[in-house]
């Protein structure tokens, strides 16, 4: 158990010091970078916490795809960082206010008793060929069928509307027709002009 407390504090201690980074770093590149540590180090903790098939997901889906997304997205775009930084100062108070919040979220949550012994009820003694990803698709498959169902429909139906804005007719796009070049003749796609020859003059 000393072990896993251990591991558990360097987890911690590398998600808060990736995360500062992130906000703290002025190079877009190097932010998305400690992003991707700080999503490990969630990764790590959600191991710790038997959540296997959450740290699977949050290194598969937000490391594997979303931040090499953000790194491709970050390092084509010619960014004037110039620019951006001269209205800086505008975004404290906003960001102050927002960081105030969390604080006394955290502060509540910490120091108040939520946390202390009885407070929240154990979750009990796990036999040892438990699964989390079984468990996890037994309660989505049997007891939330439907609410699965219903987001599967509405990400399907935002998918054909993203595809069908994106790809409406245009009127400064040129489109060619398949059916068309395959029925085209070869009188069709050379043309024989009969010109008199030129005479030298005398």
């Amino acid at each position: 158990m000393i072990f896993q407390t251990a591991v558990f504090w360097a987890f911690a201690a590398i998600l808060v010091f990736a995360a500062l980074c992130v906000i703290l770093s002025r190079n877009p590149v190097h932010s998305a970078l400690w992003l991707v540590l700080s999503f490990f180090s969630a990764a790590g903790v959600w191991m710790l916490l038997r959540a296997e098939f959450l740290a699977i997901v949050l290194v598969l889906v937000y490391v594997g795809a979303v931040m090499v997304l953000f790194l491709f997205v970050v390092m084509m775009l010619d960014v004037n960082f110039a620019k951006m930084r001269e209205r800086f100062r505008s975004y404290i108070p906003v960001g102050a206010t927002v960081g105030i919040l969390i604080v006394a979220e955290m502060a509540l949550v910490l120091f108040t008793g939520y946390l202390g012994p009885g407070s929240t009820p154990s979750p009990g003694v796990t036999p040892a060929n438990f699964s989390n990803t079984r468990a996890l698709g037994l309660q989505i498959y049997t007891d939330y069928a439907y609410p699965l169902e219903i987001a599967a429909v509405l990400l399907l139906v935002a998918i054909i509307a993203a595809i069908a804005l994106t790809h409406r007719e245009r009127r400064e796009s040129k489109y060619q027709n398949p059916s068309e070049q395959v029925r085209v003749k070869p009188g069709d796609r050379l043309r024989i002009l009969r010109m008199p020859s030129e005479k030298r003059g005398p």
